[in-house]
């Protein structure tokens, strides 16, 4: 592919890419071009002042622009047929009657030339394959011989005008290498100005990867800095929640242990003091009842109004039972017996 000569687009000079690359060299400059587009005007001129120079036709004529050429360096299809005459080739329209009439299979011709609007282009055979020599593109585009007829037909329908070259195209080192050996291209070439935005969009994120590099450790890449921050989020949300279910488990087990004092305060001999308030936090389970409780006793853990209608109760059967005792054994109340929790009238009567 290096062999073979190919011109990519300066300004508007497309007219001048398409004549070196179908004859496969620098042959043509935009001054050859201009003069030959000076000699047609003149040809023209000349073919308008036989009317009279004094005619209204011949001084419209001479104000309007020239229509082989202009200022963006565009040059017209009578310029082109004029530079390939000097190589003897010609110039046949591509989709005209006589042409389609012969019913020549395009693969066996020799170069095409085409045009849309102001842009022109060849597709030429080197050897034995066909090669898209468009200016816009990157480099040479390998056509194979079932798609040719193919890509002339898309580019008809996209409004081209296709013409065929007919005469001998002088020889070229990419014809001559090219008749031994077949090309393969793997990658086809892109769009001249489709590689200068990828260029500028890859240039771009280069430059935010570079800037976000600066930003981190040397060395890390961008997506592990990403998935490490998105990792370090997590762990920080996680912590977060755990940190509130702490939070909330210490507040209720403070809450119970303050709900065990003041039953506890209330009455000694009803509420267990063994109880692992933290053993009811880990289980939906109730507690394991200590082997010195009685099972009822457990059972008993109630509030501290209950405990002390309780409490209120046994004192008064231990009262009765205490003045039925004196009753028996004549002495006053209070002045005799003792108490239940074995300490001596006399001593409670004297505080």
């Amino acid at each position: 592919m290096e062999s073979i000569f190919h011109e990519k687009q300066e300004g508007s000079l497309c007219a001048q890419h398409c004549l070196n690359n179908l004859l496969q060299g620098e042959y043509f400059t935009p001054v050859d071009l201009s003069s030959i587009a000076h000699q047609l005007d003149e040809e023209e001129r000349m073919r308008m002042a036989e009317g009279g120079v004094t005619s209204e036709e011949y001084r419209t004529f001479l104000q309007q622009p020239s229509g082989n050429m202009d200022d963006s360096g565009f040059f017209s299809i009578q310029v082109i047929s004029n530079a390939l005459g000097v190589w003897g080739l010609e110039l046949i329209l591509f989709n005209s009657r006589e042409y389609q009439r012969m019913m020549i299979n395009p693969i066996n011709e020799k170069a095409f030339i085409c045009n849309y609007k102001d842009h022109w282009f060849t597709v030429r055979k080197l050897g034995q394959q066909w090669f898209n020599l468009n200016s816009l593109l990157t480099g040479p585009e390998l056509i194979s011989d079932t798609y040719l007829a193919l890509f002339l037909a898309q580019l008809q329908q996209e409004g081209y005008s296709i013409f065929v070259i007919r005469g001998n195209l002088p020889d070229c080192e990419a014809e001559q290498i090219l008749r031994i050996m077949r090309v393969e291209q793997r990658q086809r070439p892109k769009l001249i100005g489709e590689e200068a935005a990828a260029a500028q969009s890859s240039g771009g994120q280069g430059g935010v990867s570079a800037q976000r590099a600066l930003e981190v450790e040397p060395g890390l890449d961008a997506g592990v800095v990403d998935e490490d921050e998105e990792a370090l989020r997590k762990a920080i949300a996680l912590s977060r929640e755990d940190m509130e279910v702490e939070d909330e488990e210490a507040d209720l087990r403070r809450a119970i242990q303050l709900s065990m004092l003041g039953a506890t305060s209330t009455s000694n001999s009803l509420e267990p003091k063994d109880v692992d308030v933290t053993q009811t936090m880990g289980s939906t389970q109730p507690p394991a009842i200590p082997p010195e409780m009685p099972a009822n006793t457990q059972k008993e853990n109630l509030s501290a109004e209950e405990l002390r209608r309780k409490r209120q109760a046994y004192f008064d059967r231990q009262s009765q039972q205490l003045a039925q005792g004196n009753q028996n054994t004549g002495a006053p109340s209070g002045s005799t017996g003792s108490e239940p929790g074995g300490h001596d009238a006399e001593t409670e009567h004297a505080q």
